[in-house]
């Protein structure tokens, strides 16, 4: 009973979240490192679990302390006053979802901070939903860093490597921390600084230390020109900016290098080289990591006072509510989360 406790929201119920959920929690994978239980509509849950063709019975409980699940068993944890989302229409924009998606994530929030369970791992939510809800932010990352109250987060993509199969326990894999995230690319130049790019390596190496067996983190650090600017003839952001946040932080005592050309510095840390990258923007680092391991991405939000991490992959209305989605992208988050708040624990208690 000392595994970690973690709720998994189920995001936007028009979407593949529950879905995913539903396929996941009869893999004893989702168990093995954790007490998982769901926090959203039961009667979504029940449909999902029908939908897969699962035997899994789905439980509502009201408070954390009375989830006991296994393999066949789901908890489900409906926040007080939630929205009655029965009326929503597999992959459709719809305000109910968006404000239940919404619900659902800031009761998990508020469980975690209070300390009554151990991680969040989260379905993915659509944003023109929760706009229409009048929720005013782009996604889960603002979201959680404005309830936590935490003005220093990022975003990081972390893949397990293939032959760890999703569990981080042997210390590899490939962590990618954004500096800047959900922003026009024109407004990227004026958002990287010194400051802002060493703030990010500082986050990296505490966030990938759970994941590296607790071994310093070796960080590298891309460049935002092509080859790296090639000493200021294409730009001279990395002379100005970049290399002196990565001098700093090596002062500091990190084992960080770069700025390296982004055509073969991915190529070099997913062999092994690096454990985690620190991309300059969103699809700097997305792209790279997405094409490689889709399936088994993990989106971990660092900085917060509480362990959260995501599937890394979205709503997919598309497919949404026809048995085809996949839950491997679930079971990797659930499993990185149970690592990481282990780890806390442990040290917290050292």
């Amino acid at each position: 009973m000392d595994r970690p406790k973690i709720a998994m929201t189920l995001g936007d119920v028009a979407g593949v979240g529950p879905e995913v959920a539903a396929r996941a929690w009869s893999d004893p994978a989702l168990h093995a490192l954790c007490r998982p239980f769901v926090v959203g509509s039961p009667a979504v849950a029940r449909r999902a679990v029908e939908l897969v063709g699962g035997s899994v019975q789905v439980r509502e409980i009201d408070d954390p302390e009375a989830a006991d699940p296994s393999p066949g068993l789901m908890p489900c944890l409906e926040p007080p006053g939630a929205v009655d989302v029965s009326g929503v229409e597999p992959g459709a924009i719809d305000a109910r979802a968006g404000r239940a998606a919404y619900d659902y994530l800031i009761h998990a929030i508020d469980l975690a901070l209070a300390g009554r369970i151990d991680a969040i791992a989260t379905l993915p939510l659509n944003k023109e939903s929760l706009s229409l809800a009048g929720v005013h932010h782009p996604g889960h990352t603002e979201i959680l860093a404005d309830r936590c109250g935490t003005p220093d987060h990022a975003m990081m993509l972390y893949l397990p490597s293939e032959e760890a199969a999703g569990d981080p326990s042997e210390g590899r894999g490939l962590g990618v921390v954004h500096v800047t995230l959900h922003m026009a690319l024109r407004d990227v130049f004026d958002a990287i600084t010194v400051d802002s790019v060493a703030s990010k390596i500082r986050l990296a190496d505490r966030a990938l230390r759970p994941l590296t067996a607790g071994r310093r983190p070796r960080i590298a650090v891309a460049s935002l020109n092509p080859h790296a600017g090639e000493n200021g003839l294409f730009g001279d952001e990395e002379i100005r900016t970049i290399r002196p946040a990565v001098g700093l932080t090596k002062a500091e005592g990190f084992d960080v290098s770069g700025p390296f050309p982004n055509d073969t510095l991915f190529h070099e840390a997913l062999s092994g080289t690096f454990d985690a990258i620190v991309a300059m923007y969103h699809d700097q680092g997305h792209i790279a990591l997405k094409t490689v391991g889709f399936r088994r991405g993990v989106n971990v939000t660092l900085g917060l006072p509480i362990v959260r991490t995501s599937v890394a992959h979205g709503t997919a209305f598309d497919i949404a509510w026809r048995g085809l989605a996949d839950s491997s992208s679930l079971i990797a988050a659930v499993r990185v989360a149970a690592r990481m708040a282990a780890w806390n624990r442990a040290h917290a208690t050292a």
